[in-house]
């Protein structure tokens, strides 16, 4: 069963998303606020933590900070409606998604599987499995792992998916509606800004920003160097 570390001040919430998620077969465990957060993460083991932008003592950025110094799990920030500044920044710092509150126990569950389903082992699968090298990247599927210039990137979960199907189409214009819904597993929504922000960290990793084109209306291309 997959462990998930639920970060959020509001009780009644976190106890109305704990119960709908324990009855999809999820684990739970609530805490709420920022630095009983970063004390979970340091000393369990989880799956997926979701985050709220705004709380007591630390906040969801500056806990997601501090995760990220030491730890690739995948972390869903929950924001402010409408509130784009705390969004990008959030993925700007490593967040792998992120849903907009007041939201529905569903709508976060359908987030949490589709982390789920891109972070779990596809070792059974042979075309997974296979190594993608496109110039000086080589990317593998089966341990996740992505290699530039024989020097290991350090990508989220996010960024590795869509890295993934950027490399698996080098050469060729994939659209932003493809990259969600293949990367994120989610159609893209109208004026949705997060493969943008991904995209923008993937090129600062690569150090070769022009690796990664941006085909105006179109989409993004990998380039065969």
């Amino acid at each position: 069963m997959s462990r998930i570390l639920l970060v959020d001040d509001d009780i009644l919430l976190t106890e109305l998303i704990s119960e709908y998620l324990s009855a999809e077969g999820l684990i739970v465990h609530a805490v709420h606020d920022g630095e009983a957060g970063v004390k979970a993460v340091n000393e369990q083991s989880y799956d997926v933590v979701i985050l709220d932008s705004m709380m007591p003592k630390m906040s969801g950025l500056d806990v997601l900070k501090t995760i990220r110094s030491t730890s690739h799990i995948p972390v869903i920030m929950l924001t402010a409606k409408g509130d784009d500044i705390d969004r990008i920044i959030g993925l700007e710092m490593g967040a792998d998604d992120y849903v907009p509150k007041p939201c529905t126990p569903r709508e976060l569950l359908a987030r949490i599987n589709a982390i789920l389903r891109r972070t779990q082992s596809k070792a059974e699968s042979t075309i997974e499995n296979k190594e993608i090298t496109v110039g000086a990247l080589c990317l593998s599927s089966s341990k996740r792992q992505v290699s530039f210039n024989d020097k290991p990137l350090d990508l989220t979960s996010t960024e590795f998916n869509l890295l993934e199907v950027l490399v698996k189409h080098a050469g060729q214009v994939v659209s932003k509606e493809t990259l969600s819904e293949e990367a994120l597993e989610r159609k893209l929504v109208k004026f949705d800004r997060s493969i943008d922000v991904h995209i923008s960290s993937i090129r600062h990793k690569l150090g070769m920003p022009e690796l990664i084109q941006t085909v105006r209306g179109l989409g993004y291309q990998y380039i065969v160097e």
